[in-house]
């Protein structure tokens, strides 16, 4: 990884991070001074990456971003960061990620990566075909809204797990950032205040029409001060009880009632609340060369795809010739992009016929390695010529065949990216979602006479709409009860494969194309020579599995005669990423923030 940066970026960056430490044994939350709160600019906005000496966190919301950095000051660790930082995240940033949803959390303890699963699982009363009206499935918005959309929320009781085995300091103290926001309010963002305005579902819920719009059905303006006590009240319990508070009691009564109104109501109980246990799973981890290093890429297993997905991806790129620089004018050039969409497909393809929760689905050859086996890799990568294929059919992985059938193309949405590293040498990528933006669109109060509250995901929209193909023949990533949706999401930790040295931590939200964002991050880094913020700022592309996409109004026009030349459907297309990456330099650590969101990086 190329880590060299111009010397006006290093300065602004390292003064960026001058502030005064507060002492660690008397530690109080300091509330940003709402006049700062949080960028005044939306849209495409430059981030000049940050450097810092000992440690660093990066989130999608500079109040997220600075409340884990108070957390480090303190003497906390890295999971606790991490569990301040989601907690203001689901307060600032309720369109992607909260205490409603679910998450994948990576550790790196200074010797050992875990793998921390509190992904959202269906009801027990779940349906297989409880997506599907007169014979098909409902469309996408519709099965967002509905009740059946639902899922037992994982997030906090994933910390709460995660945090009494990597915590340092106590559970309650994390809490106080988001619970202090939320009392004395935040200022609407520009991205939050686009976001309501654009969302028409929203507003068809009470709750969240009270508490997030205006009384003429215009969002708050940006810069209106949101409060919303009780969201606070209810991480005042959570803080004095632990998950216990949000899966029992006043609050898991209060989710149970949303989800059982109409439309279509859900069939989510106290009893799946209750029962709720997150996973605790082995990282997955393969072996990548580049520029003549060898880097150990560790992710998260099934029910992600995405960690698989990117494996695949890199390692056919890797078996195939470039015909020439894979960068030109500082932008991915025709050639790459060709063989890196036609990769996707493939990878895609695997996706689509194998990947689904690991605890009812059998991995191909008994091994979800076998989709990474270099051998396999090489024999899928001769698939790609000089021109795009009419269709990318699923492999053989181990030599065997499936009886499912593969999932048709979805709709994802959503999430918000977590990385920290701290003084100590552990670190945390977490990827974190609610699913589509504001979820289900069902906001959850103890207390209706009391403003605001928390959203609930829909999680289960993740899960094939349709059970069966026209033959028959079920799909791995159906609706089961007691099952984990199949993911995208993407929490990546990079270490030197010779030292063991942790190098990156990084990933990002957009749905199925988080695998596209999260690969361009780690080619951009270890194949191109760019730093985390370079490789950031790099136009996004790739395919789903079908048309190659380009981010709009960033590639010319000889760019897209060029693929269109190979056979390929070009669309022009908002990929709206939000990268977070922290990187090891010679000095310390370098982080990233994404120009098309809000995020901004912290640390000393």
């Amino acid at each position: 990884m190329n880590t060299h940066l111009p010397l006006s970026l290093t300065l602004l960056a390292l003064l960026s991070g001058c502030t005064t430490q507060p002492p660690a044994n008397n530690w109080r939350y300091s509330v940003p001074d709402l006049a700062i709160q949080p960028e005044a600019a939306s849209g495409n906005t430059a981030k000049p990456g940050w450097a810092f000496t000992r440690q660093a966190v990066a989130a999608a919301n500079p109040l997220a971003t600075d409340a884990g950095h108070q957390v480090l000051r303190a003497g906390g660790s890295a999971l606790d960061a991490a569990i301040a930082v989601q907690m203001v995240l689901g307060l600032v940033e309720p369109q992607s990620s909260g205490i409603g949803g679910g998450a994948f959390l990576l550790h790196f303890d200074g010797q050992k990566v875990t793998a921390h699963d509190g992904r959202e699982t269906a009801p027990a009363g779940a349906r297989a075909d409880m997506f599907m009206d007169q014979g098909k499935p409902l469309p996408f918005p519709e099965a967002v809204q509905s009740g059946h959309s639902v899922g037992v929320p994982g997030a906090v009781r994933m910390l709460e797990a995660a945090h009494r085995q990597h915590g340092s300091l106590p559970w309650a103290q994390l809490l106080q950032p988001a619970i202090t926001l939320a009392e004395q309010g935040f200022r609407v963002s520009p991205r939050l205040h686009a976001l309501l305005n654009a969302d028409a579902l929203l507003k068809k819920d009470p709750l969240a029409l009270r508490f997030f719009y205006q009384a003429d059905g215009q969002a708050w303006p940006v810069g209106h001060v949101l409060r919303n006590p009780e969201y606070a009240h209810v991480l005042r319990l959570i803080a004095a009880q632990g998950s216990r508070a949000l899966h029992e009691g006043p609050v898991a009564q209060a989710m149970v009632a949303r989800t059982a109104q109409a439309p279509r109501p859900g069939t989510l109980s106290l009893q799946d609340l209750a029962s709720y246990q997150p996973r605790m799973r082995e990282a997955l981890c393969f072996d990548h060369t580049a520029s003549a290093r060898a880097y150990r890429l560790c992710g998260f297993p099934p029910p992600s795809s995405g960690h698989i997905a990117i494996g695949q991806i890199l390692g056919m790129l890797g078996n195939t010739a470039a015909e020439g620089p894979e960068l030109t004018a500082g932008l991915p050039s025709p050639d790459f992009l060709h063989r890196y969409t036609e990769a996707s497909r493939l990878a895609f393809a695997d996706r689509a016929q194998f990947v689904a929760d690991p605890d009812f689905v059998q991995a191909p050859a008994g091994n979800w390695r076998s989709l990474l086996a270099l051998g396999y890799l090489r024999e899928r990568s001769q698939l790609i010529g000089a021109q795009a294929m009419k269709s990318a059919p699923a492999g053989q992985p181990g030599g065997q065949t499936t009886s499912f059938a593969p999932m048709p193309t979805q709709t994802e949405y959503g999430t918000s990216h977590i990385s920290v590293v701290d003084a100590q040498g552990r670190a945390v990528a977490m990827t974190t979602t609610i699913e589509a933006a504001f979820g289900s669109r069902r906001m959850v109060t103890t207390d209706p006479s009391r403003p605001g509250g928390f959203l609930l995901n829909n999680e289960l929209t993740d899960f094939s709409l349709a059970p069966a193909d026209a033959q028959g023949r079920s799909i791995a990533n159906r609706v089961e009860p007691g099952k984990r949706p199949r993911s995208s999401m993407s929490p990546t930790l990079v270490f030197d494969k010779t030292t063991g040295q942790l190098l990156m931590s990084g990933g990002s939200p957009g749905g199925a194309a988080i695998i596209h964002y999260t690969a361009k991050l780690l080619t951009g880094t270890l194949h191109w020579g760019l730093n985390a913020q370079q490789a950031i700022d790099l136009p996004n592309f790739g395919s789903l599995g079908g048309p190659t996409m380009l981010e709009a109004q960033r590639f010319n026009s000889s760019t897209v005669d060029a693929l269109k030349a190979r056979g390929h459907e070009v669309r022009d297309m908002e990929m709206t990423s939000g990268l977070q990456a922290i990187e090891r330099t010679p000095n310390g650590w370098f982080g990233g923030a994404d120009p098309r969101r809000e995020g901004v990086v912290k640390g000393d």
